[in-house]
């Protein structure tokens, strides 16, 4: 999800604005907050029982795009139920 929005608002995994047109940025106010030096970060909160889940998304390319305190995850999982 997070890699097509940030592809329709020219936002690179970095948070920064790579577009070609004044239209991406019209509404990047609905899905990023601007932060501090023109990085856009998302508005969101990644959530999950499986640590681990949260490690394959902070390591993928759009990892960094996120803020640390915006991972909620538990420690052990829900055990597939």
């Amino acid at each position: 999800f997070w890699e097509v929005i940030s592809d329709e608002h020219g936002i690179d995994p970095s948070g920064t604005y790579h577009g070609d047109s004044d239209l991406q940025l019209e509404r990047v106010d609905v899905f990023y907050n601007e932060a501090t030096g023109g990085r856009y970060v998302p508005r969101a909160i990644l959530m999950d029982l499986e640590p681990g889940t949260m490690d394959a998304v902070r390591s993928g390319p759009f990892g960094q795009l996120f803020r640390p305190d915006n991972y909620v995850f538990g420690q052990t999982g829900a055990g597939n139920n």
